[in-house]
């Protein structure tokens, strides 16, 4: 790209050249973080603090039981994990505790 290409860049307000833009960092990480503030990151393991009635499978997730190897959605609220029986589980994080 030439210095003649400029971009708005929504975070400063300003048109920056696209050179410029290419070159910075994004920052598009997503903190996840537990019922007590910890920080999530993919493949940890989890404890749910709250019973939990799982819409769909007729089961309820009782508080204590151990999730392992959860995955981050994207999402600030809502983390993916597998659990015995029940495909495409999510869960919200306000309801888990970092092992």
């Amino acid at each position: 790209m030439s210095d003649d290409d400029y971009v708005y860049d929504e975070a400063s307000g300003e048109w920056v050249p696209a050179s410029q833009l290419s070159a910075a960092p994004t920052d598009d990480v997503v903190e996840v973080r537990d019922s007590v503030g910890n920080l999530l990151a993919d493949g940890d393991q989890v404890t749910l603090i709250k019973d939990l009635t799982v819409k769909g499978a007729g089961q309820t997730l009782k508080r204590g039981t151990l999730i392992k190897s959860i995955r981050l959605t994207g999402d600030p609220q809502e983390i993916d994990c597998k659990f015995d029986g029940i495909k495409g589980l999510v869960l919200r994080a306000e309801f888990v505790r970092k092992r």
